[in-house]
């Protein structure tokens, strides 16, 4: 996994295919590979280059404890893209990154060609407040719970009632989970200060670029409706929701959100 000094840090990416570039955003807490198990693939069989990274907090990218904010996680997007002249290119980000998507189409218009962006907001409210608030001071207070028990809970916010009501299908989830639990390094609690603390969606009635807002019918973390409002700001967005998952949806249904990215991508920039 290649590093290089980006907008002051260094930064970890992967850089895999040939054809139109596609940089991709990861969540909170994820690295770039989570792009990997099922969307990298399929586009790079479509014929694109896929470029996936780390985001600041997260290893081996530069952990930087001492705090960043979603300004930081815009330039150093920005800077990569700058970095291996992909711009303008298609941007693909998820929660946290799909954030960090929808600032950069504002900051830099230049390098963003298209932009999808999935379980997304642009506003805050209690509940997202509350939960916001919750995890810090969990993470805060020491943040361990036994390894079963926190897959079982991660199971149950992030997966669809579809998906929970297998039992073959969750008994892989929770294994997956068990094995790779949410990060709980100093830089995913400072992943968790990067908050949509301002109502953004006036703003992003500026945006330019041709956007796709994704959303998750299932998603307790961002529901729907919240992408909804995202699509409704963007001129000439398109709002797609996909049944029957939740907030990792682009892992639950890998084909159907596939199917759409690769579609609204085959539209040209």
């Amino acid at each position: 996994m290649p590093s290089r000094r980006i907008n002051g840090i260094n930064l970890s990416y992967e850089d895999t295919g040939q054809g139109t570039p596609v940089v991709m955003v990861a969540g909170s807490g994820a690295a770039g590979r989570s792009w990997h198990m099922h969307q990298v693939p399929a586009l790079v069989q479509a014929g694109y280059r896929v470029i996936t990274f780390n985001s600041r907090g997260i290893p081996p990218t530069d952990v930087c404890a001492e705090g960043f904010t979603i300004d930081d996680l815009v330039a150093d997007t920005a800077g990569l893209i700058d970095h291996l002249r992909l711009g303008p290119c298609r941007v693909v980000g998820t929660s946290l990154g799909a954030y960090v998507t929808q600032e950069l189409c504002l900051a830099r218009p230049d390098i963003v060609g298209q932009a999808a962006l999935l379980a997304t907001r642009g506003r805050t409210d209690l509940m997202r407040r509350a939960m916001a608030r919750a995890e810090r001071r969990f993470y805060d207070d020491g943040g361990h719970m036994p390894p079963p028990y926190a897959a079982t809970v991660r199971a149950l916010q992030n997966l669809s009632p579809a998906t929970l009501r297998e039992d073959k299908e969750i008994q892989d989830w929770l294994d997956i989970f068990e094995i790779a639990p949410v990060s709980q390094v100093a830089g995913y609690r400072a992943q968790l200060d990067v908050d949509v603390t301002t109502n953004r969606l006036a703003a992003y009635r500026k945006i330019t670029a041709p956007c796709l807002v994704m959303a998750f019918a299932d998603d307790l973390i961002l529901p729907p409706y919240l992408g909804q409002e995202v699509a409704d700001a963007i001129p000439r967005a398109r709002f797609v929701e996909i049944p029957d998952a939740g907030h990792y949806g682009y892992l639950e249904r890998p084909d159907q959100v596939n199917k759409v990215l690769l579609e609204f991508f085959a539209r040209g920039v």
